[in-house]
């Protein structure tokens, strides 16, 4: 039988389904978008041109390797090698950077391998918004420009009067990324074809393309070059290059069209976004696009850099997932086989880990047509692989991170009422994923409750026991709540019992959670501000909240409200000893409070729990504040494919989902005067903040509709009833309100 998620977005989207398209906005949101923000400092995030949730995401690269260049791009260089049609958003995982196009004018510069054919470059001759990028390759005199469609990246050079070419690097591969085999074919006197098979993180990658030049080429020329393998052999890269006679300001437009099915993919897909040459029209639509998306969200403020922060904020959060299938709904899977989506889009790139957090449960408000999608993109991965992704991209599993959070996704759109997924297959895929007993310590979780540190598993190899035993128990949790709901009493039951398993590693001794051996022994000697190898990126006050289903068994845990208080006020103003020894991802620090990575992401809201909202509003106002800034350093962490960015779009909207499937939000710190969230069905969901401003953070009353109000959250159907959320905000405490 299959049962169909429906309460409340079913209505929704008939509604929509038959009322008038959306208007674009009167106002150019595109302008307050700084896709720079970010790309210094740990943020990784890279300034090219994409459209929302987009297949292409066509960017400059520096041309060096390195984990600064991550994203391909690192603003204090001063180098451009290539101009690439896919990267990866702020993962600190190195890969991507296929189909790199370069002009040049001959001849062209050349240094030793790694950076090759390159140009030096300004930042200020360089410009970027949402949907576009430009910049002026000094060495050559070619401007640049790009924008995109969803599967296809459109590139316009503009050159001198010289013998120039157009250079495209099949064999360029950087950091995890190696190039295996290459192919390419002209179709035509304006038309190539080919691929580009690579294996780095993304295993046994195959992106294929078709690129159209605007003008017909006067020669192709093809070099073979040999790429070392690690096993000390060699694969085959090509290098093309694709030669004119130009004139003074002769533009050459270039569209290529990307896809993982074939070249007759990627062939259909640009005749269907880019039937042709014209640059302007497919910028104006990628601004539409994006105005459409962005001013979803309408914001009131005086402050032109908060306003920047905001909207490029709510940007970063739609370029991950992305599209991965044709126009015709073909795609590439896991299975390595091509597969068709009736009626629905693929979507890949999930950084489940980090996105399950905030950017999932910010789209059941802005996407949830696309969440539906997302969800069906899951299941379609659980059947072709056995078992639900945990950080999949172009049709592979990584298996980076931990937990099953997949999950926490499938359950949340579907405790939402949204979309049409077969909600049957996706339980049995939850189930199934969870009792894999021979991946990463499941069986053993299963059978003591929690993961040893000292287990020899094959498949527990990357340590981080601790963390793997309170992500589980979460996940778990939100099995249990998507079968009772649907009826099914004993798994929701079986599952409630496993949610609990977090207990198991609290030592009241501590008072921290903490490592256990095979025979249940504590581990000797911990030290809760030690990044061991047995908790994920994090040290044991950072993941000691990560119980997000269940905040009221951790205070019971605790102690009780005073003693979850105070261990609160330590993890916030309790300074490391040692800063020099930090790690890479103990970034945006408040005392042990670490904002650059997504374990503290919950917990300035953990205080509305014990009657202390007025501390909420503080860390949540001064984070928001000081670690988002509009600067290319603006960004305190990995950007995470949009959950910095999430974090930051919901928690100014006033609020955060510290248990993301629980279908409410903890009231924090309001950052604008007015805030509007347009809603499926023509409703409108309403902040206002009267007197609000970095000091006057605290809120001193609230009303709902114009009654006074008694929780410490909003619900999820009360945003999309389109109720109006009034607050006093004033620069000392208000009285506790509920």
């Amino acid at each position: 039988m299959k049962l169909k998620a429906t309460p409340i977005y079913a209505f929704l989207f008939a509604l929509a389904a038959c009322s008038t398209p959306p208007q674009p906005s009167e106002e150019d949101l595109t302008q307050y978008v700084n896709p720079f923000i970010g790309t210094d400092f740990t943020g990784n995030t890279y300034p090219g041109a994409q459209v929302p949730f987009g297949m292409v995401q066509l960017s400059p690269d520096n041309g060096l390797p390195g984990w600064d260049r991550i994203a391909g791009y690192f603003y204090p260089d001063s180098t451009i090698a290539g101009f690439s049609h896919t990267h990866l958003l702020g993962t600190g995982a190195g890969d991507l950077y296929d189909i790199s196009f370069m002009p040049v004018t001959l001849p062209y510069k050349e240094a030793e391998a790694p950076l090759g054919i390159h140009s030096k470059f300004s930042h200020e001759n360089e410009e970027a918004y949402a949907g576009y990028y430009r910049v002026k390759l000094d060495d050559y005199d070619i401007n640049v420009e790009l924008t995109a469609t969803e599967r296809c990246g459109v590139q316009r050079y503009t050159f001198p009067k010289a013998e120039s070419a157009i250079i495209l690097n099949l064999a360029k591969s950087m950091n995890w990324d190696a190039t295996q085999d290459t192919y390419i074919e002209a179709v035509d006197s304006v038309t190539v074809r080919g691929y580009r098979y690579s294996n780095g993180w993304a295993r046994n990658q195959k992106v294929y393309f078709c690129t159209r030049f605007s003008r017909p080429f006067a020669q192709m020329k093809v070099d073979t070059v040999n790429v070392p393998r690690e096993d000390k052999g060699y694969d085959r890269g090509l290098i093309v290059r694709f030669e004119y006679p130009t004139q003074e300001g002769e533009q050459i437009t270039l569209a290529t069209a990307i896809s993982g099915t074939g070249m007759e993919g990627a062939l259909k897909n640009l005749q269907a976004e880019a039937p042709d040459n014209d640059f302007d029209t497919y910028l104006q639509k990628a601004k539409a696009a994006w105005n459409k998306e962005l001013s979803k969200i309408k914001i009131e403020t005086d402050d032109a850099d908060t306003r920047t922060v905001f909207y490029t904020a709510l940007y970063h959060s739609m370029l991950a997932p992305t599209i991965y299938s044709d126009v015709d709904g073909l795609y590439y899977g896991p299975d390595g086989e091509n597969h068709q989506a009736d009626g629905w889009t693929n979507y890949s790139t999930f950084s489940l880990w980090d996105t399950y957090r905030a950017a999932h449960p910010l789209f059941t408000l802005t996407q949830p047509e696309r969440t539906n999608d997302m969800v069906k993109s899951l299941i379609a991965f659980y059947e072709q692989n056995g078992r639900l992704p945990v950080w999949n991209f172009y049709g592979s599993e990584t298996d980076m991170m931990i937990g099953y959070h997949a999950v926490a996704v499938i359950a949340d759109a579907y405790l939402k009422g949204i979309g049409d997924f077969d909600a049957e297959k996706a339980l049995e895929a939850c189930v199934k994923t969870a009792n894999i007993d021979e991946y990463r310590g499941i069986g053993v979780y299963k059978q003591k409750g929690y993961i040893p540190y000292d287990m020899h598993d094959p498949y527990n190899n990357d340590g981080w026991s601790l963390s793997k035993t309170l992500e589980y128990a979460f996940d778990d949790y939100c099995i249990a709540k998507m079968a009772e709901k649907m009826g099914k009493a004993d798994l929701a039951n079986e599952f409630y019992a496993r949610s609990q398993n977090y207990r198991n590693v609290y030592n009241p001794a501590t008072s921290f959670m903490q490592p256990r051996d095979t025979k249940g022994g504590f581990i000797p000697d911990f030290d809760a501000e030690d990044y061991t190898p047995n908790i994920c990126e994090s040290n044991g006050w950072q993941y000691f909240w990560s119980v997000q289903h269940d905040i009221e068994g951790l205070i019971e845990l605790t102690g009780g409200n005073e003693r979850f208080v105070q261990k609160l006020d330590s993890m916030f103003t309790f300074h490391p000893t040692d800063t020099t020894k930090l790690p890479l991802f103990s970034t945006g620090m408040i005392g042990q409070y670490a904002h650059g990575n997504e374990p503290s992401h919950h917990v300035a809201y953990l205080y509305n729990k014990v009657g202390e909202p007025w501390k909420t509003q503080q860390y949540a106002s001064q984070i928001m504040h000081t670690l988002y800034t509009n600067t290319p350093a603006g960004l305190c962490g990995n950007e995470d494919c949009g959950q910095m960015s999430a974090w930051y779009v919901l928690s100014a909207m006033g609020f955060y989902p510290v248990n993301p499937v629980s279908q409410t939000y903890e009231i924090g710190s309001p950052l604008f005067q007015k805030l509007s969230l347009s809603l499926p069905g023509g409703k409108t969901f309403t902040v206002i903040a009267h007197n609000v401003s970095p000091e006057n953070c605290y809120i001193q009353s609230i009303r709902l509709n114009g009654k006074p109000y008694d929780k410490s959250y909003i619900t999820h159907s009360q945003i999309l009833e389109g109720a109006t959320l009034e607050m006093e905000m004033g620069n000392q405490p208000g009285p506790k309100w509920y």
